[in-house]
């Protein structure tokens, strides 16, 4: 009886119950994860028919090649599943080759997929090369591109955030606050493979600025409060003059949004659930508003994204700076007055070439751009997702200057 006690509680703890979740969502999950599946499976046999069995390695290594493939191939699933278990040597093991062969994965396939390219231009300008020499030229060239590339990501993923500076010009901003200084950090992820020594890292960084705003833009963890109250406790180490703030990304709710919040709130950082706080200096204020993230309603009713609420009560004419996971809430926010949004959520794409396809979801990369009537600043994310792995956009914390326009 304590045992399934234990289980109702865990379920509550790290998410919304199973019973209720509409069965319509579930039977649509069940089917693009057998989508995937297959997708990646026959992704993988490519791979294996373009690196192991065009180039006639000869046994036994083309049987072990593609035994390793398969292996592999599962590594994912089982990797995945890992992740939400008890975070034992063995659990942390898989999860690790599980994400390195993803990292791994794509790259390999973005290369395999470029050489076919390249092969069958050639091929249309002038005469093939002999069938043998090509398959092995490819295959010997595939690797002596992805593997340097592998090192180069893994050190960016896994070294000090780049910190980028920026003044942006605010109307009606007074004097008072010309100059206040709003440090961003998002997407840092602590979970399966970045621990509480990558946050102090992360934290003695921004606490080295000496921000007056820390904005805490989500996604700030993979994994439940239970498993991860120690690695997040240095968070509570953040300093800013006008405070620290906090608003909550998509990955929050697949672990259980409304206790990361209080988790949040615990370590003492401001947690902005769609409302607003008032800062003010020499006379001079700001409203800093934060939304829960745009798709928090899907998880929990209580967490919808509601820009309007944040701003309910705040005072006219005093410039307004959101706080929201995603760019794209700015279409929600359109005609609130909002004279600044910090997001993330993108990681600028993180390994390249899967940048290209952030555009399906959100209307901007990174950066600084006009989204809706609204400047909206896209971080690159402080730590990473699933890989361990940045090729192209580097990990970052923000240093944004306000001054008066």
């Amino acid at each position: 009886m304590a045992e399934s006690s234990q289980g109702v509680e865990r379920e509550q703890h790290d998410g919304v119950p199973l019973s209720q979740v509409p069965i319509g969502l579930i039977i649509r999950g069940m089917v693009a994860i057998l989508f995937a599946v297959g997708l990646v499976g026959g992704l993988h046999g490519y791979l294996g028919l373009r690196l192991l069995a065009e180039p006639k390695l000869g046994q036994p290594w083309t049987a072990l090649g593609f035994g390793a493939l398969a292996l592999l191939f599962f590594s994912i699933p089982l990797g995945f599943a890992a992740s939400r278990r008890r975070p034992t040597l063995l659990n942390r093991a898989l999860y690790w080759t599980a994400m390195l062969w993803l990292g791994t994965f794509g790259l390999l396939l973005t290369a395999v997929l470029t050489a076919d390219v390249i092969c069958a231009v050639w091929g249309l300008l002038g005469p093939a090369p002999e069938a043998l020499a090509l398959a092995r030229g490819k295959a010997l060239g595939v690797v002596a591109v992805v593997v340097p590339a592998l090192a180069f990501a893994f050190l960016t993923a896994r070294g000090r955030a780049r910190v980028e500076r920026l003044k942006i010009p605010v109307k009606q901003l007074g004097p008072g606050l010309h100059g206040v200084r709003v440090v961003q950090i998002s997407d840092i992820h602590i979970g399966p493979t970045l621990d509480r020594h990558f946050l102090r890292r992360v934290v003695e960084q921004v606490n080295a600025l000496e921000p007056d705003i820390v904005a805490v833009t989500g996604d700030l963890v993979d994994g439940s409060v239970r498993t991860l109250r120690e690695e997040v406790a240095p968070l509570s180490e953040l300093r800013a003059k006008l405070g620290v703030y906090y608003v909550t990304g998509n990955h929050e709710y697949y672990h259980g949004g409304a206790a990361w919040a209080a988790e949040v709130a615990r370590l003492g950082l401001t947690v902005l659930h769609n409302e607003h706080r008032v800062v003010e200096r020499s006379e001079a204020r700001l409203v800093v508003a934060g939304v829960t993230d745009h798709e928090g309603g899907r998880m929990d009713p209580a967490h919808a994204c509601r820009p309007d609420l944040a701003f309910a009560g705040a005072p006219e004419g005093v410039p307004r700076l959101l706080l929201a996971h995603q760019p794209r809430t700015a279409f929600l926010a359109k005609g609130l007055g909002v004279d600044l949004q910090l997001s993330g959520h993108t990681h600028g794409g993180q390994l390249f070439p899967f940048m290209f396809f952030v555009k399906l979801q959100q209307p901007v990369i990174r950066g600084l751009a006009n989204i809706a009537g609204i400047r909206v600043y896209t971080s690159r994310g402080t730590g990473y997702w699933g890989p361990p792995l940045r090729l192209g956009p580097a990990p970052e914390i923000t240093e944004l200057t306000l001054v008066t326009e």
